[in-house]
């Protein structure tokens, strides 16, 4: 039943996210689709609350309970992210919203990057295992908690896994292609459109006569031999 449930769970996660996001931006209706989207933590709380039931009901703890606390914590602490990055393209797709940035891919940015995915690794290791001790003191020393006290550590080994990973990209930190790196270089060299050769700013062509020589032709001669 129980796995039946996160299964219903995840299944509702998405189709109240696809609902929320085309009510919001395709039925132009911004509140209605936030509100389905708030719907989402439902989901949890329902999931936690036939846990909490069948365990009283006195079935025995098993990977199934502990599967439950995992679903959560995970989605606490990765489904903000995922629910921001889908509206960012729905809002670009169907909202005429800019395109969302893309992540970093070399240097310490993607360091960072791959740091802050780790820390929400860590907040869901951190509820699902806070899940799983409540279940554990619920349960009591009569019963057999050993799977749910293995899924504990399951849960921060795999944890500890992300972290190194996300820790070779500060180590070793991703270099940028050559022929990436040396068009990004030359893109910073040369002036933007608008932009003088020195970098200021250039005035409203509106005007000419309003605008500076040395700033369209470089410095008079007047000038350089009062300079």
């Amino acid at each position: 039943m129980i796995v039946t449930l996160i299964v219903i769970c995840e299944v509702g996660f998405w189709v109240l996210l696809a609902a929320g996001l085309a009510t919001r931006y395709l039925l132009k209706m911004p509140r209605t689709g936030a509100a389905l989207l708030l719907c989402e933590p439902l989901l949890e709380v329902l999931l936690l609350v036939v846990t909490a039931m069948d365990l009283k009901n006195g079935a025995d703890p098993s990977w199934r309970h502990g599967l439950a606390a995992v679903y959560i914590g995970f989605t606490v602490g990765h489904g903000h992210r995922t629910v921001k990055w889908l509206d960012g393209h729905a809002a670009h797709r169907f909202g005429g919203a800019p395109p969302p940035p893309k992540p970093p891919r070399y240097g310490m940015a993607r360091a960072r990057y791959e740091g802050a995915i780790w820390l929400g690794t860590v907040v869901a290791a951190a509820v699902a295992s806070g899940l799983l001790l409540l279940a554990i003191w619920y349960v009591g020393s009569d019963g057999n908690t050993e799977g749910l006290r293995s899924t504990i550590f399951a849960v921060w080994r795999a944890a500890g896994i992300h972290g190194l990973i996300a820790l070779s990209y500060a180590i070793w930190p991703k270099k940028a292609p050559e022929g990436e790196s040396s068009k990004a270089e030359t893109s910073k060299a040369e002036p933007s459109k608008g932009e003088s050769p020195r970098g200021v700013s250039a005035v409203s062509a509106r005007d000419p006569e309003h605008v500076a020589d040395f700033l369209v032709r470089g410095p008079r001669k007047d000038e350089e031999q009062i300079r």
